[in-house]
């Protein structure tokens, strides 16, 4: 059930990428920025939406439309050009699971270290500690470093310690297909737990309509990094299935 409260707020935001041939160029542009040729490419190009305490909404778009930026920005890893973004809450994404580990740390301490990133604090991290070892599954491993884990086991640890934090803004980016259909089953359940509690707001990003369908009840539709149609899911699967967007 959503309320009044905004969680997140997008007003007129734009973000511009500069894109240079090689990593040499790019590298070159730090220091001689009039030295190398870029193209411009407005990633997200004057976007503006609210989102609800509560609310669960899934974006829609073709690769390239804007969506992966739009969670970045909403994550803090990358910044409008122009614009502004207000996000209210501690954010849970699943988007790079592995993101944050040290390799040569045990999987427990990337507990710890990954949890601590998240602007949780050790009494809550103790308390949810087991919680996560159990998910994912791991085993003797959970005390090796994560060096040594597959990526099979670097996924499931991720998203172990994403959907045992108490989120009260969780973001899903296509990450639910980790391991086997079993633990894949599992995940999905673990996020409707999730997005059943009171005021918890789900913001999931996916080319699978269906699965959107079965958790959201709102959909934006992306393309060429604008918002072409912001309304009930059904709606906006229509839409982005049929192209007519």
């Amino acid at each position: 059930m959503s309320s009044e409260k905004v969680v997140i707020r997008f007003s007129n935001v734009k973000k511009l990428y500069k894109l240079f041939p090689n990593d040499k160029k790019r590298l070159i542009s730090v220091f001689f920025p009039k030295a190398v040729h870029y193209h411009s490419k407005w990633a997200v190009d004057d976007v503006s939406f609210e989102i609800h305490e509560g609310e669960s909404v899934a974006i829609f778009g073709v690769n390239g439309a804007g969506k992966s930026t739009v969670l970045k920005m909403i994550t803090g890893v990358a910044f409008p050009t122009e614009g502004w973004i207000d996000v209210n809450g501690r954010v849970s994404a699943l988007l790079e699971l592995t993101a944050g580990f040290d390799s040569e740390l045990t999987g427990r301490e990337n507990i710890y270290l990954k949890c601590q990133l998240m602007g949780m604090r050790d009494p809550e991290i103790e308390a949810s500690e087991q919680s996560i070892i159990d998910f994912a599954e791991i085993g003797e491993y959970i005390d090796q470093p994560t060096r040594t884990y597959s990526s099979g086991m670097l996924a499931r640890l991720g998203f172990a310690i994403n959907v045992n934090t108490e989120p009260e803004i969780f973001i899903v980016d296509e990450a639910l297909a980790t391991g086997d259909s079993r633990f894949q089953e599992k995940c999905l359940a673990r996020v409707r737990e999730i997005i059943d509690k009171d005021n918890v707001t789900l913001l999931f990003v996916t080319h699978a309509t269906d699965t959107a369908v079965k958790f959201c009840k709102r959909g934006l539709v992306m393309k060429d990094g604008k918002v072409t149609f912001d309304g009930p899911i059904e709606e906006a699967k229509a839409l982005y299935e049929g192209g007519e967007y």
